[in-house]
């Protein structure tokens, strides 16, 4: 049984992010769905990806590697699915969540909005006119709730959750211009949930066993969300259980 039985026959996928844990994840149930014809996977290292159907460079904080890698996507024929998993939370000692405004680093705040705000951001410029028209796309970035401003009642964390902030206001943004010329794509941010990956990993022993998904385990949610979007909640944020995230 498909799962995206929402998009076109034989449609096209592509992952960024592929060789993430949610990624790889994405990439695996999309294969094994049966609806999509492709599914390319992006990553950095341009590593192959069990059941991609190729894999491809991609750099989102380099603009040029974004350019040459949506020209190379473009030959598989118009996208009805673009998936973006990257992230930065931590990076050895150079970025750590901060705990408090002591802890800014204006270095560390730049490259956390570099990979996840404005890779994001070049990435849409790039792939969003590669979407299928007259049939539902989706352009799809990993969010996460603590870029809510609404829901932010602990404070810390600042520049990542600054960084996702400003992504769902790109996404929103977005979601507005690419309803004008292709009004059956949805531009959305989705909360994966707490996942055990290397993102999570220093910060998941506080988190209770049944609130820690398996990678495959959110896969699976996001593609359940992905397929029951409609054009009304283009420019959401959306958690892996369905329910908006508050802006």
């Amino acid at each position: 049984m498909n799962q995206q039985a929402t998009f076109a026959n034989q449609a096209n996928a592509v992952v960024i992010g592929a060789t993430g844990g949610i990624g790889r994840a994405i990439v695996a149930g999309l294969a094994q769905d049966g609806q999509f014809k492709t599914v390319q996977a992006l990553s950095r290292s341009g590593a192959s990806v069990p059941f991609a159907s190729f894999a491809e460079e991609i750099d989102i904080t380099d603009e040029y590697s974004v350019q040459k890698a949506a020209e190379s996507v473009a030959q598989s024929g118009p996208v009805d699915l673009v998936f973006v998993a990257t992230g930065v939370l931590h990076r050895g000692q150079d970025i750590q969540p901060e705990k408090s405004l002591r802890e800014l680093s204006p270095a560390a705040m730049q490259d956390v909005f570099l990979v996840n705000s404005i890779g994001p951001a070049i990435v849409a410029k790039h792939f969003l006119p590669l979407m299928r028209k007259g049939h539902k796309s989706v352009f799809a970035a990993l969010s996460a709730r603590v870029g809510s401003i609404g829901d932010n009642r602990l404070g810390g964390w600042l520049s990542y959750r600054a960084s996702k902030a400003a992504l769902n206001m790109t996404l929103k943004t977005l979601s507005i211009e690419q309803a004008r010329r292709f009004p059956d794509c949805i531009v959305v941010g989705l909360h994966p949930g707490t996942v055990d990956t290397h993102l999570s990993k220093p910060f998941s022993k506080r988190v209770p066993q049944e609130k820690l998904f398996l990678p495959e385990q959110s896969a699976t949610r996001l593609l359940e969300v992905i397929d029951q979007l409609d054009t009304h909640q283009s420019g959401q944020v959306i958690a892996w259980d369905g329910n908006r995230i508050i802006d």
